[in-house]
């Protein structure tokens, strides 16, 4: 299991962007599965996308053609680009393995004002 480290998150207005990066610990990274996920105040975590090791992608839901996940395998990182964000996108966003494994990083909070 890769340990992993969040960055990128802030306080934005409705329409902004932000980019998220997950930095990970290990050579198991290139292999695996990457997910982003976030939970949102007094809801569930979820999953928001996930890259395989070969670089093919998935998003679920609002994520559609607003975010784009990506990984840079040399680096151990994964980004989300996350485009015209909503209030609703407000949440701490995780990255963890996909599916997902019982340990999580700290998350980096993201706040979209309207």
């Amino acid at each position: 299991q890769v340990q992993v480290v969040e960055s990128g998150g802030g306080l934005v207005q409705a329409g902004g962007s932000l980019r998220l990066s997950c930095a990970a610990s290990g050579p198991a990274f290139k292999v695996l599965r990457m997910g982003w996920y976030r939970q949102a105040p007094g809801k569930q975590r979820e999953l928001v996308a996930y890259i395989t090791s070969g670089g093919t992608t998935n998003y679920q839901g609002s994520a559609k053609g607003r975010f784009t996940i990506s990984r840079d395998n040399a680096k151990n990182t994964m980004y989300l680009q996350m485009n015209d964000l909503k209030p609703e996108d407000t949440a701490v966003y995780y990255c963890n393995e996909y599916p997902s494994m019982n340990s999580w990083g700290q998350g980096t909070q993201v706040t979209v004002s309207s």
